[in-house]
């Protein structure tokens, strides 16, 4: 598993002492390489916990499934490249699944709380709430890793999602994974893995505060009231527009912050 490099699809490889990833085949403009799920154990154990099942894809469930036993599954938030296969790791494995989001989890496990501690596996997670790509949206902070979701991912940016994301709640999770994160590994959603959280939240800050600089801008040279899309076309001009629906979101979310 120590030679595996990103990005590796459908084979185990190890990233810390306790954590190993799952990539599935399930790249797009979305899920970059695709969506990551991440398996943690501590040495010398066999039964883990599985961070996020993946996509609805029947391949890949068996395989997380086929790394166990399962002691727990625990899901960074609500979007289908992370949910798909609850059902079906659920049905393979009984594991209990835990969530914010109650219709998630299984095995009357009880929804996921900021602050709360979780022990399996011979690993320790810290539950951290951070919400702005999704309203549910959680981090899991272990000793020497943050777990980020698709709130930090291991390239690119987050998209804002359009029905609950929020700028001023991101920006206040990004703040908290600095403090959080420092001297522990980035494990994201998607992408590659990053050596220091902290450096990572700080890269995306400053990233979305020159995004913000730019809307400003433009908001002054086509109007105050512009929309949305109007902005895509003015900041995005030299991005693929088969990107433009995904900035769409984000330019939403940061009017929405600027005009609160």
């Amino acid at each position: 598993m120590e030679s595996e490099k990103h990005p590796a699809y459908e084979r185990l490889r190890r990233v810390t002492p306790t954590a190993s990833v799952l990539l599935a085949d399930n790249p797009g403009k979305m899920t970059l390489d695709g969506t990551n799920t991440w398996i943690l154990r501590a040495p010398g154990r066999e039964d883990c916990i599985v961070v996020d099942p993946g996509p609805r894809k029947r391949s890949h469930v068996d395989l997380v499934a086929a790394h166990g036993p399962v002691a727990l599954v625990l899901i960074t938030h609500r979007h289908h490249d992370h949910t798909g296969g609850i059902a079906r790791l659920h049905k393979l494995t009984s594991a209990p699944v835990r969530a914010v989001t109650p219709a998630h989890c299984r095995g009357d496990a009880a929804p996921l709380v900021d602050g709360e501690v979780i022990s399996a596996a011979g690993v320790e997670l810290t539950v951290a709430a951070t919400p702005g790509h999704t309203a549910d949206s959680i981090s899991l902070v272990m000793e020497d890793a943050v777990l980020t979701g698709d709130t930090i991912l291991g390239s690119g940016s987050s998209v804002l999602d359009g029905k609950d994301g929020s700028l001023a709640d991101y920006l206040s999770s990004l703040d908290r994974l600095e403090q959080l994160g420092e001297g522990r590994v980035a494990l994201p959603g998607h992408g590659p893995d990053h050596p220091d959280t902290a450096v990572l939240a700080r890269t995306y800050r400053a990233h979305r505060e020159q995004r913000l600089d730019q809307v400003r801008e433009a908001l002054s040279v086509i109007g105050a009231d512009a929309t949305p899309l109007k902005v895509v076309r003015h900041v995005y001009a030299d991005v693929d527009k088969k990107l433009w629906p995904a900035a769409r979101m984000s330019v939403k979310a940061q009017l929405e912050y600027l005009r609160s």
